[in-house]
């Protein structure tokens, strides 16, 4: 579950933002729209804990992690948080499969294969498990995106633009395996984006 309250953020003292309150259950969603520079991945990585607000409260379950030390927000979001990146991280001495294995060590977690290829195959992307990611066209490394933050089922689930660099097939495909694995694992998931075509997919939205 995610309940903010209050948040406000600025960046050198000029640029500042209000964001409205949200709630969102387990196994629940909200599409966040906007266009560009109107704060939406700022909010996000306030919610992921890699910004403190100003002020405001941001309770994940029942944790406020405004609260807590940087190191602990660091713990809290490798255990309880899968992010998706607009931009994608790999350790490129590494393939695809192995990035994922790495991540699944990384959150204390046990490897798990298994999962590790599932994912891929769901993202039509198993092809690409071997390979590195310098060999992935955007649309394949926004995939993998995808899948990093889902190979740990995180208790919640921020993906940032996760459709910009997809045709309208694989668009479905994304926007479906966020909201399944969000159904699935208990998850509260939220997306950010001003890609249009997911607003027939989300009924609960807002716009910032």
């Amino acid at each position: 579950m995610i309940k903010t309250k209050g948040l406000r953020f600025g960046y050198d003292g000029e640029h500042r933002f209000n964001f409205p309150d949200i709630e969102i259950d387990r196994r629940g969603y909200l599409l966040i729209l906007g266009e560009s520079g109107v704060g939406k991945t700022t909010f996000l990585h306030l919610l992921a804990g890699l910004l403190r607000p100003e002020a405001g409260s941001i309770r994940i379950g029942e944790t406020d992690i405004t609260s807590l030390s940087q190191r602990k927000q660091d713990r809290f979001r490798g255990k309880h948080i899968g992010i998706v990146f607009q931009k994608s991280r790999f350790v490129k001495a590494l393939t695809v499969e192995e990035n994922l294995l790495l991540v699944q060590h990384l959150s204390g977690a046990g490897q798990d294969r298994d999962k590790v290829r599932e994912i891929l195959e769901r993202l039509n992307i198993g092809n690409k498990a071997g390979a590195r990611g310098s060999n992935l066209s955007e649309g394949q490394k926004q995939r993998f995106s995808i899948a990093a933050a889902l190979v740990n089922n995180p208790d919640v689930i921020l993906a940032d633009e996760p459709t910009s660099s997809l045709d309208d097939k694989n668009c479905r495909v994304v926007t479906d395996l966020l909201r399944e694995q969000a159904e699935q694992t208990g998850a509260s998931l939220l997306v950010i984006t001003h890609d249009h075509r997911l607003s027939s997919q989300f009924s609960n939205s807002i716009r910032l």
